[in-house]
């Protein structure tokens, strides 16, 4: 892919600086984007010293009000097509629906659903132009079922694994792709962040590397394949949500979510 950009949110930790580690050996040009400007120069500096690639970052919160049109006018001003674009930002929160803090859901909401579609919406069209172009949107394996204690999370997730699935219909013979990559429990900040280090769920066994999971979901994109599910026990647990009874799955979830 050399010749090429790509455009990676959530980029300064977990499986977005993973992919950048690996888009850093296959592009000429990386667009990192997160909220931390320090990790951000650190990753700038790591890539550019091991690797023939000129990083470009920026430092936006996607939960605000055109943060995402900001980076979108940027990269127009300065020229730079989106060859190749990651969805990765997104944050979760544990906690019972009627007690959990409204900014945060609304947050959650911000960065999860409209920065991705509004990210997609935007690079998309110079993509279908140019008749080649390549979309990983993060969901998780979260998408295949609700999620009492994450509501919103797992909704968010569905939502992200619904509307990549569509597009992907919608952009076939235009030589765009499309692939959700729904992960299980990852060793990220992510639990920390979203309170669920003592969970169940993230305890049960231990966490896949976020290396690994890159990887995979790299060589998925890479293939073109619509839906990726890293890992044997998440396949397997995706496809029994599917023949399970509806009304269990609330119950189910809801035992993983606990703290040990």
């Amino acid at each position: 892919m050399r010749d090429k950009t790509a455009l990676i949110t959530g980029a300064s930790s977990g499986i977005g600086y993973e992919f950048a580690k690996l888009l850093a050996k296959e592009c000429d040009v990386l667009v990192l984007v997160s909220r931390r400007q320090e990790r951000l120069l650190d990753v700038k500096r790591e890539l550019e010293n091991s690797a023939p690639v000129s990083v470009k970052i920026i430092v936006k919160d996607l939960s605000q009000p055109g943060a995402v049109e900001d980076i979108y006018r940027e990269l127009e001003r300065e020229k730079i097509s989106v060859d190749v674009l990651i969805n990765n930002a997104g944050v979760g929160h544990l906690g019972a629906f009627a007690g959990t803090d409204w900014r945060r859901d609304s947050d959650m909401i911000a960065i999860n659903i409209t920065a991705l579609t509004l990210m997609t919406k935007l690079f998309v069209k110079g993509m279908v132009e140019r008749k080649k172009g390549k979309i990983m949107n993060v969901a998780s394996t979260a998408a295949f079922q609700p999620g009492p204690l994450m509501s919103v999370y797992y909704a968010s997730k569905a939502y992200v694994l619904s509307f990549s699935e569509a597009i992907a219909y919608e952009l076939q013979g235009t030589g765009v792709t499309v692939t959700a990559l729904c992960p299980g429990p990852t060793d990220t900040d992510f639990a920390k962040a979203a309170d669920m280090e003592q969970s169940k769920l993230f305890r049960i066994k231990p966490p896949a590397s976020a290396s690994n999971v890159a990887r995979y979901g790299y060589d998925a994109m890479i293939k073109g394949k619509t839906v990726a599910i890293p890992g044997v026990i998440n396949k397997i647990t995706t496809f029994s949500v599917r023949i399970s009874p509806r009304k269990l799955l609330p119950l189910i979830v809801s035992r993983l979510h606990e703290k040990v």
